[in-house]
């Protein structure tokens, strides 16, 4: 995709500028009970090996049945993506040899694949930009095993307990042109499998994982070789993958050299990619239709119906919130990040003022939140609790800074907001003779201050910081500024 080249995205070399072009294939773990072909449990956590049908272990005559749920996933998915749902699809044979995988041949989609072209919106917050990444396919395919080496000194272990787990494989465009957008897109791309259902996401459980293409060009050269980064398991280990491997290429160029096609592997300890394999071609997999498979074939009826019942996706939703609620586009974008948030915020929001919801939310309770190391599923503090933080502020019954110490007296003890304040006797001071009495002290108490004040208004706020002191952060801010402004003669 040859659009205009952003100076700030490309990467200086010792004889000028280079471009990087990222594709990326996401393989996504489906959501279901039963694997792919067999009724085996997908449970993670299971003994090694306690997972495993006569199918998943290849036995002689076992045959694959496929599992509708798993479809019904992919196609699900597929909608997210606004992609092209094909209603025939086949499933092929990828062969290649290895210990974990028990058949010597894994069963994919190669040329007729279940779901076509899509695309994903991409906001991408170092830039600010929006991108367009271009869905090339999602089909589907089983996972292998996980070899383990390191149980025995001369000797590996298979565990099949993945074998025969259900696999999309999300395949982009080359579209990417820096690490910044390949993490974005990675997580734009978990953020909508989460809100379908359709994967979790989970990384670390290795059940979405990233092969990422690199290589690199002179701004609007046509594309150069690429290498593949195998199986990178975490977002922040993407971009570093992208831009050590990038730098590796642009050195041997500018050396004269040229790069080879092949796999590597990311070691983030040494930060750096390392050659795994030379890199296949579809030819030197074979494949061939799976002969006991028939192809997948369903009616536009069935996909509408499954369309009719997506979830509201972040996308809609973050209109939604901006049109709704008032919000600018950057705190819509961080509240519908995770669907446990934007229902957390919907109900904080509900009646109440939307953009004084959005700040408490992202500010108050994420930023404490981070703090802890928790998640909005662990938040001490709950959408009514915060709900009646926000309607005590906006009825006057407490002012900003009490309404702090109230969030974090609810986020560490617990209770109810409105029955803490009337105990501990925190509501703010609205009576005009009260706040007046203490600004006359501090002012009878100050007279340079005061001369000071009349002849430089910004001093104001000594006084307003000292009534502040003084009443123990309970005078009404608004009134506290008109009596002062009054008293120290300023417009």
């Amino acid at each position: 995709m040859n659009a205009p080249v952003n100076p700030k995205k490309l990467i200086k070399g010792a004889t000028g500028d280079w471009e990087i072009v990222v594709g990326m294939e996401i393989h996504a773990q489906v959501t279901s009970q039963a694997k792919l072909f067999s009724g085996a449990s997908t449970a993670f956590g299971g003994d090694p090996n306690s997972h495993v049908s006569l199918v998943d272990a290849a036995m002689p005559g076992m045959l694959p049945v496929i599992n509708e749920e798993c479809v019904r996933q992919a196609i699900r998915t597929g909608l997210g993506l606004k992609a092209e749902i094909n209603l025939r699809s086949t499933f092929d044979r990828k062969n290649y040899f290895y210990p974990d995988l028990p058949q010597g041949y894994q069963i994919s989609q190669y040329k007729s694949p279940i779901v076509g072209e899509g695309e994903v919106i991409v906001d991408v917050p170092e830039t600010g930009e929006t991108i367009t990444v271009r869905i090339e396919r999602l089909h589907l395919e089983q996972d292998a095993g996980k070899s383990i080496h390191d149980l025995h000194p001369t000797m590996s272990f298979v565990d099949l307990n993945r074998s025969g787990v259900a696999l999309m494989e999300i395949v982009s465009k080359p579209d990417l042109r820096s690490a910044d957008e390949a993490r974005a897109y990675v997580t734009k791309l978990r953020t909508i499998l989460r809100y379908l259902g359709t994967c979790d996401g989970d990384m670390d459980k290795g059940n979405l994982r990233a092969d990422v293409n690199v290589s690199v060009r002179r701004p609007g050269e046509e594309f150069g070789t690429r290498c593949e980064i195998k199986n990178v398991n975490s977002i922040r280990f993407i971009g570093q993958a992208i831009e050590v491997e990038a730098r590796r290429q642009i050195a041997i160029l500018e050396d004269g050299g040229k790069i080879d096609q092949e796999t590597r592997l990311y070691d983030p300890g040494k930060g750096e990619t390392r050659s795994m394999r030379s890199k296949e071609e579809a030819h030197d997999y074979r494949y061939f239709p799976d002969p006991d498979l028939l192809p997948l074939e369903f009616d536009q009826a069935y996909v509408d119906d499954l369309a009719q019942h997506l979830p509201e996706l972040p996308d809609e939703k973050k209109a939604r919130f901006m049109a709704d609620y008032g919000l600018a586009s950057y705190d819509a974008g961080v509240l519908v990040a995770e669907r446990a948030s934007a229902d957390f915020y919907e109900e904080v929001a509900k009646g109440r003022d939307g953009k004084a919801a959005a700040n408490w939310v992202i500010n108050e309770l994420f930023g404490r939140l981070n703090k802890e190391g928790k998640d909005i599923t662990q938040s001490p503090v709950s959408a009514t609790q915060l709900g009646a933080i926000i309607e005590l502020i906006g009825e006057n019954v407490i002012s900003g800074k009490i309404a702090k110490d109230l969030f974090e007296i609810v986020f560490t003890e617990g209770g109810n907001p409105r029955e803490i304040v009337e105990k501990r006797g925190m509501k703010q001071v609205t009576d005009m003779g009260a706040i007046e009495k203490a600004v006359d002290e501090i002012v009878a108490a100050n007279p340079d201050k005061v001369e000071q004040a009349k002849a430089k208004p910004t001093l104001l706020g000594w006084f307003v910081g000292q009534t502040m002191k003084a009443t123990g952060g309970k005078a009404n801010p608004q009134a506290l500024n008109e009596i002062l402004k009054a008293k120290l003669g300023i417009e």
